[in-house]
Order: C-alpha cells, then structure tokens, then sequence
C-alpha cells in the first residue's frame, strides 16, 4: 500500500490486489524514523482509475473487441503486469487520529512523506490498546472482523445519551438486552418502558429455566400488577398525566386542583369520591364536563384503584434494586395508546420525584420506539434536564426519523445496525459525533446482527462488531401464519 493523496480529512491509499483491506478497516500510516503516525479507516473501495486501462479492458473482451480472433504473442511477458495494475484499487480513507508516541491526537493536520511513508492495517485490538477503550467495568459486546473481542466500559453509559438503531430484524432489541444484563451485573438500577413484552423473558434462558438475572427482573404489567391508588399520587404527577396524557385545559386543571386539595384534606382521595366530587363541585358546566371525561379515562384504564391491597408500590421496587441492582420492565404490549402515555407519565414523574429526593441515585431508562408515547416536548426533557435527576436514556427505534435532529447531536453513543434507505442514512448521519460519509459508506453493508459502534464508547473510532448471543428467553416474536415445519 502506498499513500496517493490527501484532501480535507480524507485520505487515499492506493492498493494492490494481494493486499486484502475491506471497508471499515484501519490503518496505521507511518512515516520513516517519525514517532508520528496517521490513523486512517477505511470507508469506500474502489478501482483505481488508471489512464489506459479502459482501452485494455475493451482490448480484452471475450470476441477480441470486434478483431479478427487469433494467438495472443507476448514475447515480454507483460500481460500479468498489466492485469495486476487493473486490479489496483484506491481504498477511500477518513483520517480518525494522529499518534505521537503512545498518546492520540485528533488532529489532521500533519501530513506524512509520500514517497518514505509505510502504510499498513492496524488490527482492532491494537487500536483499543491505543485509545485505551478498557475499564474497570467491562462489558463485551461481541468480536470484530478479526475475530478479537470488543470490550467497552460500563462506565461510558454512565451518564450518556445513547441511540439504538437501525430496520426491523436486524439486531436491536438483542444489543439492548445485552447492555441491560451486563448493567445488572454491576448493580445499575434499569427502567425499561417496553412496548412489544420482548424484555419479560430476561430472567430465564432460552429454553424456560431461571438464569442468573431472574431475581433482578420484576415485570410490571398495567391494570394487571401495576396499579396505583390515588393516595400514593402526588398532585404534580395527577396533573402531569390529566394535562400532558390526558390535555385537560388550564381552567378545568386549576378546578381539579382545589377538588384535590379538598379531598385530600378530608382524607378521602379515592375514584369514587373524586368521581362524586367534580359532580357536585360549584363550577361551569364546560369545565365540569372537561373534568368528568378525563376522570372516566382514568376509571377505564385500570390503572388506578381504590384497593389498597391492588396497589403496587412502585418506589418499593425500585428501592429494593437499588440495593443489589435490578431491572423494572414496564410491558406495555396489551395497553392502548392513551394508557400508555397515562402509565409513562406516572412512572418518569415518580422517577424524578425519588431521584430529587435522592432516595435513588442514578436510572438506566431504556425506551423502545418512544415516538409512540412520549409527549413532543419530553424529548428534551428526558435529555437535559432529567439527566440532571440522574436518568440516563437509551432509545431504541427501527424509525430514526423520529427522533429529533437536536437528541442526534446531543447523542453520546450510536448503535448503528443496517440501513439501506438514504433518507434514514442521512437522519442518522446529522449525529454530532460521526460524520456522514462514514455512516452511508460502511451502514448499508452491515449483515444482521453486525453493528457499527460510534461514540464516547470508543473513543470517538468508529467500529463494527457482530454482537454476541445471548442465552435468554425471546419474547414478542411476529407471529406467523405459514411457519416452518421440521
């Protein structure tokens, strides 16, 4: 290999065909004596474009190129010399960093001999060394092309922002399983808000006994065992859904307020007298009419109840996995829409509410396709200031197109599996932390269960991973009419 040209970050090798480099693949660009050296990866491959061997090519179709058929004569023998040139390749690169010694730069700007420089592969294992992609709290991900192991730090989701991505059945819920038991190991409290019931199997293995995890996982199901008395509210929490789930107006919110209030101070907060009271509450007959229809959504979702035996003490649960870790799976696959944003709305303000009492410390909130129940104006929520509280979200979603531009930039960590739609690829691409030749280059070409890796996770370098299986029981497959039979 040897280096051909240089343009912005973009760095191109030329490359001969026993030399086997694919897309994805690093190199380590050294010049001479220098302690300097260029990391460059490997994003596009293409044929060298050589003046002539069009004309050769054309020379050397199957009838001769229309020329009367005959002997080929080649008394210089130089027709391997000339097919080793049109087999030349020009690999595309994208200058990643600078070495200097043992440290990394980001830098681009240094520029190495042509003519002395040496160009070779850098295996992963060797990059990770040099990027110190290690930790005290490993989790393996799974093993790159060269069959070595990628093993990122636990630590490096602490406190992030990170998005799973990529179309259906490639691979996604898989990764975020294994980010969600690897996290348990280390006693991280995880809320998972699970749309398709496919997280309920995390406490047994694949063929239906009790793995290591069992323990750790409580599967919270609402109006089965997951529901709340009205005396366990708070009334900001009351008000969040009536408002935000439920969009009661101002007026109406204000009245709900003062019948709160006064129930409360009767000691009776329950469906029934509630129900009574916006009934017999002195006000306008539009806002008691406002009142009335959110109320019977309240009653029909059988979420709330006035038993207290029924009542599910969702602080408890998470408490008791502050101590050992523990996993609370919010399934949400039988819940219509309306009482699943009642349901989200209650369990992040509970959230916020134990975090800003400190009563926990930090929440891993994992979210599969949020688009469907978070509210518009919670996505900068979740990622400001409920990062602040200590929650610490990871979307998962088959639709990048519904995930705000702004959440991409302020995105720490991407998981990027395949894509072959352009206009996904480019969604994806607007991240702050990856550029966007890389991501339409190498994403298109990922096999299933293959995922690019970008992000604080390693080290800002860009790297694909087939991930690991992982012995736990699947749940929420697409169920088929014409199945296989054995």
């Amino acid at each position: 290999m040897r280096l051909y040209r240089k343009e912005g970050n973009i760095i191109e090798i030329l490359s001969f065909p026993n030399e086997n480099v694919e897309k994805g693949d690093y190199l380590l660009i050294e010049n001479g004596e220098s302690q300097k050296a260029l990391i460059a990866q490997v994003i596009d491959v293409q044929f060298a474009n050589i003046p002539g061997v069009l004309e050769e090519l054309l020379r050397s179709l199957p009838d001769g190129g229309g020329l009367i058929q005959g002997e080929d004569v080649d008394p210089l023998e130089i027709a391997p010399h000339i097919t080793y040139i049109q087999d030349s390749r020009l690999l595309i690169c994208k200058i990643r960093a600078t070495v200097e010694g043992e440290a990394l730069s980001p830098s681009t700007s240094w520029l190495p001999s042509r003519s002395q420089s040496s160009v070779r592969k850098l295996p992963i294992s060797m990059l990770l060394k040099l990027a110190r992609v290690d930790g005290n709290l490993p989790i393996t991900l799974g093993v790159t092309k060269e069959n070595s192991l990628l093993t990122i730090d636990a630590s490096s989701l602490d406190g992030r922002l990170n998005i799973i991505t990529g179309k259906k059945e490639t691979g996604k819920s898989h990764l975020s399983k294994l980010l969600i038991t690897s996290l348990l190991q280390y006693k991280a409290v995880v809320v998972v808000l699970d749309l398709n019931g496919e997280y309920a199997g995390l406490g047994l293995t694949s063929d239906g006994k009790r793995n290591a995890y069992y323990n750790k996982i409580h599967v919270l199901t609402p109006s089965q065992n997951f529901k709340v008395a009205l005396k366990q509210l708070h009334l900001n929490v009351i008000l969040n859904i009536l408002i935000h789930a439920l969009h009661l107006p101002g007026t109406s919110a204000r009245e709900f307020r003062r019948i709160w209030q006064f129930l409360k101070e009767k000691d009776s907060l329950t469906l029934h007298e509630l129900g009574e009271a916006i009934r017999n509450w002195n006000c306008n007959q539009n806002v008691r009419d406002a009142l009335f229809s959110r109320y019977y959504a309240l009653v029909n979702s059988g979420f709330f109840t006035d038993n207290p035996a029924e009542a599910t003490l969702l602080e408890e649960c998470l408490i008791k996995a502050r101590e050992e870790g523990g996993a609370i799976i919010v399934n949400l696959r039988n819940t219509s829409p309306i009482d699943r944003q009642i349901v989200v709305e209650y369990v992040l303000g509970k959230l916020v509410e134990l975090l800003t009492s400190w009563r926990l410390k930090a929440v891993f909130l994992f979210a599969e396709e949020a688009h469907l129940y978070l509210r518009e104006t919670y996505w900068d929520d979740v990622v400001t200031r409920m990062r602040h509280f200590g929650i610490f979200t990871t979307f998962i979603t088959n639709q990048p197109d519904t995930i705000r531009e702004n959440i991409y930039r302020q995105a720490d960590n991407i998981f990027l599996f395949n894509f072959t739609n352009e206009h996904d690829l480019e969604v994806v691409s607007r991240a702050a932390r990856v550029d966007a030749e890389t991501v339409k280059s190498i994403a298109r070409d990922l096999p299933p269960h293959h995922c690019l890796v970008l992000g604080k996770v390693v080290r800002d370098f860009p790297i694909v991973v087939k991930v690991r299986a992982l012995d736990v029981k699947t749940m929420g497959e697409t169920r088929l009419f014409f199945k296989e039979v054995n």
